[in-house]
């Protein structure tokens, strides 16, 4: 799962350089991605799916993946959507046709959001120096998406391998959280 949504959805910014680049872990910020804020009752699901051609997740912390899309459960009523950069207004227009008149709400979030993907063996350690969840392989799994804190700034977290994670957050916070992260991989070069 992680290799082929790093290299479609997820990959990294060609114009950066990583953000950490050590033995254990690394960070890489990714490219832009059309995000989509989607919520929708229950009755909704259906043409909802339809229209972004994925079905959108219906567990508690999951995703659903598909070669050039993912949707993420957020809420009982609440999706996020993920479609490449230049998939936006198919994407809008897939989805507003096939929900017509039917009550929901679709806001274009692209530039609301940035991620950085931290990947190696430290990685699951070093995001839980401001996650305060298990991030354990057994308690975390490969799949699970949740929104947090990291310190005081919110975030999404989506575990897409065994030491793979994507990191979203607001655009306003993503420099404080890999400047976060940075610090305190210090303590790895320190070891």
């Amino acid at each position: 799962m992680a290799d082929d949504l790093v290299s479609t959805l997820y990959a990294p910014d060609a114009g950066q350089e990583p953000l950490l680049a050590l033995p254990d872990v690394s960070i890489l910020k990714t490219a832009p991605l059309a995000r989509l804020s989607f919520r929708g009752r229950n009755g909704v699901l259906a043409a909802a799916s339809k229209g972004f051609g994925l079905d959108l997740p219906v567990k508690p912390l999951s995703a659903e993946t598909g070669p050039d899309r993912a949707a993420f459960w957020l809420g009982p009523d609440e999706w996020l959507l993920l479609a490449q950069e230049d998939m936006l207004s198919e994407t809008m227009e897939g989805l507003a046709t096939a929900l017509g008149d039917t009550p929901h709400a679709l806001v274009d979030v692209s530039h609301r959001q940035d991620a950085m993907l931290v990947t190696g063996d430290q990685a699951a350690w070093l995001l839980n120096s401001g996650i305060p969840i298990d991030l354990h392989l057994e308690a975390f799994p490969v799949g699970m998406v949740t929104r947090t804190l990291f310190h005081k700034a919110p975030v999404m977290l989506w575990r897409i391998g065994p030491d793979a994670f994507v990191v979203e957050a607001w655009g306003s916070f993503i420099d404080y959280v890999a400047g976060l992260l940075i610090e305190a991989a210090q303590e790895l070069k320190a070891a």
